[in-house]
């Protein structure tokens, strides 16, 4: 027994564009220069304020991947760690939000997960903190995913 075909139902508007046009953004990736503006570090005054946050609130196997040479990322740097429940979750994020506004004067372009608080994303453009449950972790594998960038261990 074959699947079951489907039926694609094609508009005027995208039966007018051309094919060669569809592929223009990756061709516009591919061919971009690297930006000469200083970007951000592990040293950057952002990136120590999450870091020492999390620390702070008890957040367990924090790891950073350096996303700065891999070209696809959207970020420069993504911080990754765990918290065992859902109260310790939102302090750390809270935490991160206070201390970045604080120490930084920047407040997050946005976060996502806030409701169900098993993965809480947190995203500084530069920088994206990633809040998880251990369980949240394991399944999603996020440093797999990103096994092109470099790691490092932030633990105390």
């Amino acid at each position: 027994m074959s699947p079951p075909m489907l039926k694609l139902r094609w508009t005027s508007e995208i039966n007018h564009i051309k094919p060669d046009r569809l592929l223009e953004p990756l061709d516009v990736l591919q061919s971009r220069e690297k930006s000469t503006i200083t970007r951000l570090t592990r040293n950057s005054k952002i990136f120590k304020a999450i870091i020492k946050a999390i620390q702070d609130k008890k957040g367990e196997n924090i790891i950073s991947l350096d996303l700065r040479k891999i070209p696809e990322a959207s970020a420069d740097f993504f911080i990754v760690c765990e918290a065992s429940s859902t109260t310790q979750v939102k302090a750390i994020c809270d935490f991160i939000e206070h201390e970045v506004q604080e120490k930084c004067e920047e407040a997050p372009y946005k976060h996502e997960g806030r409701i169900a608080l098993q993965w809480v994303l947190i995203d500084y453009v530069n920088v994206v903190v990633h809040v998880m449950h251990p369980e949240a972790r394991k399944f999603y594998k996020l440093e797999e995913m990103w096994s092109d960038a470099a790691s490092q261990i932030h633990d105390l």
